[in-house]
């Protein structure tokens, strides 16, 4: 990536002349099958662009409980664009079309307007489950019959097609807009990007410079998004096995933490009270072992990603075991 980097061939991106990130949007688009592509510096960038294109100002947004856009997004849409939230708690993360249909049903007053679905998958909070492509389908149904867009946050989509078996442009042709991120499982060091039809995107462009998302000779980073695009998706089967022996470790060691059957893609999600700890204590205790995890949803969350190898698993899972072991 980084000889990539170097050897970048850039123009100004604020004028659309930047060669290799046009290359980058123009093969992203034909991967989706959609009409066009927008390069941004982070998914939650490509989010809140989306959303602003999408969601008049006042007006709601479908999304489940524990999805990114709200629960780490929320304020960011609040004040850039006014945009606020009709939360579904669904299974893991995971949303149905009939608890789509039933939030859909009208305000009584006619006070409260959703302008958009959105979906994330794989979810993160779920524990990195995957949205099966019949629900997405279904959902689309919904969202159509009530003449609403249908958008995805994508942002570990290439996780759930390798985890389902379902093409990315399979997931993308359900939804009106998506995106995906460049530096999650595919390994970039920065970037996302946004997916849609053409009329879309243009207005999408003029949005993320509102957000001040607008950059000059962006090709120095694209070009290592195009590396991740060629080489990221066919080693992502290597970070869920990694995973799932990482979630079987743990078990082992501390049998009421987590479910390993639950674990589909690379995030595993551990509960250190069985052990009398609270997740930032276990966090504490695991980085004295040398393991670092981050705390999520009131969780102990890891992930598997190409710089984690199956010694670094059995590192963690001997960190656990230890604690488990001294608690």
């Amino acid at each position: 990536m980084r000889e990539a980097m170097a050897e970048a061939e850039v123009g100004d991106d604020i004028f659309g002349d930047d060669p290799t990130v046009n290359r980058l949007q123009e093969r992203v688009a034909e991967l989706t099958g959609k009409e066009a592509a927008l390069y941004t510096a982070t998914g939650t960038m490509a989010n809140q662009t989306a959303l602003r294109v999408f969601v008049h100002q006042g007006h709601e947004v479908i999304a489940e409980a524990t999805a990114h856009v709200i629960t780490v997004e929320k304020i960011s849409a609040a004040t850039l664009s006014g945009v606020t939230y009709r939360p579904i708690a669904g299974d893991r993360g995971r949303l149905t079309a009939g608890q789509v249909a039933e939030a859909l049903e009208p305000d009584t007053l006619g006070l409260r307007v959703v302008d958009l679905v959105a979906v994330e998958n794989t979810h993160q909070v779920g524990g990195g489950t995957v949205l099966p492509l019949e629900t997405l389908r279904e959902i689309r149904e919904v969202a159509a019959g009530a003449g609403l867009p249908l958008y995805m946050d994508g942002a570990r989509i290439f996780n759930a097609s390798v985890a389902s078996g379902v093409g990315v442009h399979e997931y993308a042709a359900e939804v009106d807009a998506m995106m995906f991120c460049f530096s999650k499982g595919l390994g970039a060091p920065i970037g996302s990007i946004l997916c849609g039809p053409a009329d879309f995107i243009e207005e999408a462009r003029r949005v993320r410079v509102q957000l001040t998302g607008g950059w000059r000779q962006a090709g120095v980073i694209a070009a290592a998004a195009m590396v991740a695009l060629d080489e990221g998706p066919g080693r992502l089967h290597e970070d869920h096995a990694n995973a799932k022996r990482l979630a079987e470790g743990i078990a082992d060691a501390v049998p009421a933490a987590l479910k390993p059957e639950e674990v589909e893609t690379n995030i595993v999600f551990a509960d250190p009270s069985p052990l009398g700890l609270t997740p930032a204590e276990m966090a504490g205790r695991l980085r004295d072992q040398g393991v670092l995890v981050t705390l999520v949803a009131g969780k102990v969350r890891m992930l598997t990603h190409r710089d984690v190898s199956a010694a670094d698993v059995d590192q963690a899972v001997a960190a656990w075991k230890r604690v488990g072991s001294a608690a």
